[in-house]
């Protein structure tokens, strides 16, 4: 639910009321009782954060970051016949 401001143009109450979007605007001031009190313009509260913004993805040209691994694909291991010889060691020489 959202949350309004209002403020009375007669005494000068101000008061952030949450309410329904389908609610009717309040008018009776909650400190003076006068139908003055009547619903302020205000600013957005909330800020978006996060990727895949403009300036902090695509400003440079550079692809957004996604979150996985940006390097080549291991392949999966080769299995190797059975019945390969054994490659020698290379190691010293026995007589």
């Amino acid at each position: 639910m959202p949350i309004y401001a209002y403020r009375c143009e007669a005494c000068g109450f101000a008061k952030d009321v949450l309410q329904k979007i389908s609610d009717p605007q309040l008018t009776v001031c909650l400190s003076c009782g006068k139908e003055t009190f009547k619903k302020q313009l205000t600013a957005a509260g909330f800020q978006l954060k996060g990727s895949g913004w403009y300036v902090t993805d695509f400003r440079g040209g550079t692809p957004p970051a996604t979150g996985t691994a940006t390097g080549p694909a291991t392949p999966a291991p080769t299995e190797t016949p059975a019945a390969a010889p054994a490659a020698p060691s290379g190691g010293t020489k026995s007589e």
